[in-house]
């Protein structure tokens, strides 16, 4: 018997730890973002050969954090939509679009790297497919489609470039100077290219990374309806899917990890094709490391540190802004935008983290929610219009 609409949901701890987990590792991906140009993100080579230890660091980080973390966001995003589904359709576009309206706020007035508006878009169509869904298996079927269709568009995507590396793969002195202009300047200069580049997101997700986007939330709701993410299942049956899932992933993606190297990240092949193999084991690896969360959460949940994710998690929203602002005003304000090679800025993860963690501990300490998760709550009861009765919870 489902409960009332009216009625908040007991909170899963292992989901919330998970959540945390998610949250934190976003940032292992982000920090290259807010410290380097937006060519560096994905291409190591964005300036010339780089020097060996930072080839390794983007190696590294490519294996175990890109789009791992990403991946698993969205699965548990999905989760969260099954979990609201007794809340009615206006609950939940309600609270969808705010999100997009955070995201567009956070994306042009903060940072270029925003996925909450992507999140929010496609939240919007997806959570009446698995409304719709009349079992688990539909919607784990339809969701790994969704995402194939994705990987199968930026394959193809692969064959239909021309070769020649845009200012995303390999800016010239003068765009990369303009990009540092803008982004220490801020501004109205600023606004604009993050409007300029809002919009180039757009038609990626339109044209191929909402499939997978989608596909990711679909798949994460089939496992939240199983009872996978509910953590029903034995701690020593989540350790044998995590021991089998994360070395499958490893194994796709590290020949074209390696390949990307010997090839100096040629942009004919490492701008679309060798990223397949990564977004095939991204959701694997997902996966394997929340099956990791669960088949080790006894033990977790006795140690603070199984508390401190869980808090982080409760917070998502609230940690996630936290970081903009604390990697923007380093970055940014501080100056050390492209003063740090990867390592360096990877050693700024950590002191982020801390703060993280000391920030969900003393607020909920004294509150239920997070600041950016009350106010979401406040302006989805009355965009949904419940009114004062939801106003007082």
């Amino acid at each position: 018997m489902n409960p009332p609409a009216s009625a908040p949901l007991p909170r899963i701890a292992t989901l919330d730890c998970a959540r945390g987990i998610a949250i934190l590792g976003i940032l292992l991906m982000n920090i290259s973002a807010f410290g380097l140009p937006k060519a560096a993100y994905l291409n190591p080579a964005y300036q010339g050969q780089p020097a060996l230890s930072d080839a390794w660091a983007w190696a590294l980080l490519d294996l175990f954090t890109q789009a791992k973390f990403l991946a698993m966001f969205a699965l548990l995003f999905g989760a969260g939509l099954q979990l609201l589904l007794h809340r009615g359709k206006g609950w939940i576009r309600a609270r969808l679009t705010w999100l997009v309206l955070f995201g567009l706020g956070h994306g042009i007035f903060l940072w270029d790297g925003d996925i909450l508006l992507a999140y929010g878009l496609i939240g919007l169509v997806c959570w009446r497919m698995i409304r719709e869904a009349k079992d688990t298996f539909t919607l784990l079927k339809t969701g790994a489609v969704l995402y194939g269709i994705g990987v199968t568009l930026l394959l193809l995507l692969s064959f239909a470039t021309d070769g020649t590396p845009g200012s995303f793969w390999q800016p010239g002195p003068a765009e990369l100077q303009y990009e540092q202009l803008w982004k220490l300047q801020g501004g109205f200069e600023a606004w604009r290219n993050r409007v300029d580049l809002l919009s180039s997101s757009l038609l990626a997700i339109g044209a191929q990374y909402g499939w997978e986007l989608a596909g990711l939330m679909l798949f994460g709701a089939g496992l939240m309806r199983s009872g996978w993410l509910r953590g029903h299942f034995a701690p020593a049956y989540y350790r044998r899917q995590a021991a089998w899932l994360i070395p499958l992933s490893l194994l796709i993606q590290l020949p074209a990890v390696a390949l990307q190297w010997h090839l100096q990240w040629d942009y004919r092949w490492s701008g679309f094709l060798l990223q397949v193999p990564r977004e095939l084991g991204a959701p694997l690896q997902a996966m394997g490391y929340l099956a990791m969360c669960y088949g080790f959460w006894g033990h977790l949940a006795r140690w603070p540190v199984g508390r401190w994710l869980t808090q982080v998690g409760r917070m998502a929203l609230s940690n996630y802004l936290l970081q903009t602002l604390i990697c923007t005003t380093l970055f940014y304000r501080f100056g050390l935008y492209q003063q740090l090679d990867r390592w360096q800025l990877v050693a700024i993860v950590p002191l982020v983290w801390l703060a993280n963690l000391c920030f969900s501990q003393l607020w909920l300490r004294y509150f239920e929610q997070g600041p950016a998760e009350w106010l979401w709550r406040r302006l989805t009861a009355l965009g949904a219009g419940e009114g004062e009765r939801h106003l007082r919870r």
